[in-house]
């Protein structure tokens, strides 16, 4: 049977799209989308939904929520902190599947940041909060 084999792309609406995408290439090093086409390394990939009552996406009525694989957390959070971003981080978002952190883009959506432990745990052991 054929099946998916990763995301193709993560498309939004945005209230300024070219300021948005400037904001990620330049905080974030995702490649602007008119400029090239963004080449992610290979690595583990969540696709998991949540229940609509789950407050861990933040504001009220949020439907969605990227969360970007990282190599180094600590590393991504200095920079962040240094450039006036507010970055979040709360031990309870840490499991066995790495450790987290949150910031929002300039128009209030939810980025995730995910440092993978260095050995993932069998599909089967990952749950999430649905």
């Amino acid at each position: 049977m054929p099946k998916i084999v990763g995301i193709g792309g993560v498309f939004f609406k945005a209230a300024d799209p070219v300021g948005l995408a400037e904001w990620y290439e330049k905080h974030l090093g995702i490649d602007d989308l008119h400029k090239s086409v963004w080449q992610q390394q290979a690595g583990a990939t969540i696709f998991g939904p949540f229940s609509e009552n789950t407050d861990y996406f933040g504001r009220a009525g949020q439907q969605w929520m990227i969360n970007f694989r990282v190599d180094d957390l600590d590393g991504f959070i200095s920079s962040l902190t240094a450039s006036g971003i507010t970055v979040e981080t709360r031990t309870e978002w840490d499991s066995e599947v790495g450790r987290f952190a949150r910031i929002h883009d300039p128009e209030g959506n939810p980025v995730e940041l995910w440092e993978p432990t260095k050995e993932q745990p069998a599909s089967d052991d990952i749950t999430s909060g649905a």
